[in-house]
This record gives C-alpha cells, sequence and structure tokens, in this order.
C-alpha cells in the first residue's frame, strides 16, 4: 500500500468514525469468529503508531469493544545514545516501525471498524485478511510474558535491571503504572542520577 504523505495529525485524530454504530457489528449471520482471544499485528502509517493506538483505544471504547480487543501493544526497545558534546543517554525508540500488536478476538463483523480506524491501514495477512500469530512467535516475541507479569512493586523499592542496556545496575523506583506494566526508576548513569522507564519484565526485586 503507498503511503499517504498528506496525512496530518489533525486529520489521524479526529472522526475516528461516523456516529452511528457501523452495520458490520450488527451482522450475525455465518461470519468468522475466534473463540478465544489471539494476537493479531495492524500496520501503520510510518511514524503514525502511538496515534494510531491511541485512536484504536478510542474506537474500542466507543463502541463497546473492551471484551472483543483486550490489549494493544507497540514494541520499543532502549537505546543507548550520544549526544555531539559527548552526553550518553538512553532512547525509546519504537523497535518495529509501522506495525502495533492487538491481542483480540477476531471476527469478521469488526474487521472494517479495526481496519477504518484512522492511521491504520490494515492487518498483516494475505490480502490484508487477518492472520493470528503463531505461538511460536507470540513466545519469541514475549507478548504474554508482558501480560502475566504481576505488578509487586511500590515506590522506593529497590531492583536490579535485567534486560536492556541498564542490565547489571541497580535502580529505585519513583513510580508505578500498573496498568502499563511499567515502572519509573532512578539509574546512576555517567556520575549523575537520571530517571529510566522500565517494563516490570526488565527488573527484578532485590533479595531482602
Amino acid at each position: 500500500m503507498e503511503e499517504n504523505k498528506n496525512i496530518t495529525d489533525n486529520e489521524l485524530s479526529s472522526d475516528l468514525l461516523a456516529n452511528d454504530m457501523p452495520p458490520e457489528l450488527k451482522v450475525a449471520g455465518n461470519q468468522r469468529r475466534d473463540t478465544e482471544a489471539r494476537w493479531y499485528v495492524l500496520h501503520t502509517f510510518n511514524g503514525y503508531e502511538t496515534v494510531a493506538e491511541d485512536n484504536l483505544k478510542k474506537v474500542v471504547e466507543k463502541y463497546h469493544l473492551e471484551d472483543r480487543v483486550l490489549e494493544i501493544y507497540i514494541p520499543t526497545e532502549d537505546i543507548m545514545t550520544e549526544k555531539k558534546d559527548g552526553t550518553k543517554m538512553i532512547k525509546t525508540q519504537h523497535s518495529m516501525p509501522t506495525y502495533i500488536f492487538v491481542k483480540m478476538i477476531y471476527g469478521d463483523d469488526i474487521w472494517h471498524t479495526i481496519t477504518r480506524t484512522r492511521g491504520i491501514t490494515g492487518f498483516v495477512g494475505p490480502k490484508g485478511r487477518p492472520l493470528p500469530l503463531s505461538n511460536t512467535d507470540v513466545m519469541k516475541m514475549r507478548l504474554e510474558r508482558k501480560l502475566n507479569t504481576k505488578v509487586a512493586f511500590e515506590v522506593d523499592d529497590v531492583v536490579n535491571i535485567i534486560d536492556g542496556p541498564l542490565m547489571g545496575q541497580t535502580a529505585k523506583i519513583t513510580a508505578v503504572d500498573a496498568a502499563n506494566h511499567k515502572i519509573t526508576v532512578m539509574v546512576n548513569m555517567f556520575g549523575r542520577s537520571n530517571k529510566v522507564e522500565l517494563h516490570t519484565s526488565q527488573v527484578k526485586a532485590l533479595e531482602k
């Protein structure tokens, strides 16, 4: 699909769908519908991954699809970068640009609703039809680990970082985002304290 280079932030964030309930949500019939939640991949405009994620969340809320669309995830990674003055810093970037991952109970009744969301160009699959990820791919990308990690951390807890560019360092938690399984920690880097956001799967509590 050719990228629409004239698309704007304003176009993406407004007028998600028509005000009325889309007709495909009212269809029962013998259309395909999964019996359990599976992970699917959606393609987005380049650079609009986060905008597409936000718009899809609004669509899910608008049409009460919380029992069908269970999780939306954008893969990210932390990398060490260096400024022109030699200062080093941690930068979070999308590890798979133009893709977002959605765990849903898919059915043909919601195909148009998902694909018409602003910023999303379609499902990844043969001829644009949804193809769920295999269990091997789900495990390889640690998608289920992301969901199954129980947030047992609290502010002021001290943890070991076990994954990423800061692996091996000890850090103190300053904030906990339980809904997204993320924490903010203070890490000593290059002689100064820095705030870094980590996924809970990247840290391990120190044994008391």
